[in-house]
């Protein structure tokens, strides 16, 4: 009877000392073995969002294992060998939608470390994903892709074909961290691209690591 007695108490301990299943933080550090919820672009920063009404992102993140960007499966690029991406902390949020309409995948990537070390990995990533848009025509003859914003540390693209498609990525090496965006549809897509300002997206794409990564901007 004593024994049964103790196991409830014990029980009933546990019920309310162990910490509930960890929610996303909304900074980085101290968690930095996940993406913070702040991390992803505001929804209303997204292209078609009148259209379409996209969701929070950090509510639909999901690990992302040795990512690779959506252009990279459009463009048919192959795979490297030693890619910084198989060691990086990354998630990554879809919404899918019908045939014929956009569909949308955002993807977070943040390398631990020393900023200098963990800076040249991103710049690294950066670099190959430049070039491997500007071969995206060798890898995939049916896919032609070109660069609307080419900077150091950011791009957007178009790429057409069967498939068209809008990507977006930029990267910050001061808080070690690459941010993608990417929409596609079908040939022709049945909801018009918009005019939108691409360094808007951007900007709206870079703006929340700073609040993300505390400490790592001016």
């Amino acid at each position: 009877m004593r024994i049964a007695l103790i196991a409830v108490v014990l029980a009933s301990y546990l019920a309310v000392a162990a910490p509930a299943a960890a929610e996303p933080a909304s900074t980085c550090p101290p968690a930095c073995n996940r993406i913070p919820e702040t991390a992803w672009i505001a929804p209303s920063a997204i292209p078609l969002n009148p259209t379409y009404s996209w969701p929070q992102l950090a509510g639909l993140s999901v690990t992302a294992r040795a990512p690779r960007f959506a252009f990279e499966e459009l463009c048919a690029t192959p795979a490297v060998a030693g890619d910084p991406r198989s060691y990086v902390v990354a998630e990554r949020s879809e919404v899918s939608n019908a045939k014929g309409q956009w569909q949308l995948r955002a993807q977070v990537l943040h390398w631990r470390g020393e900023t200098w070390w963990a800076g040249e990995r991103v710049e690294e990533v950066f670099a190959a994903a430049v070039a491997a848009l500007r071969a995206c025509q060798a890898t995939n003859p049916a896919a032609s892709a070109s660069l609307i914003v080419d900077q150091p540390d950011r791009l957007a693209a178009a790429i057409s074909g069967p498939v068209v498609m809008r990507q977006y990525l930029l990267a910050d090496r001061l808080n070690s961290t690459l941010t993608e965006l990417a929409l596609w549809s079908d040939a022709p897509p049945q909801t018009p691209w918009p005019a939108v300002t691409d360094t808007a997206v951007l900007d709206a794409l870079g703006a929340p690591l700073c609040t993300a990564y505390i400490d790592s901007c001016p």
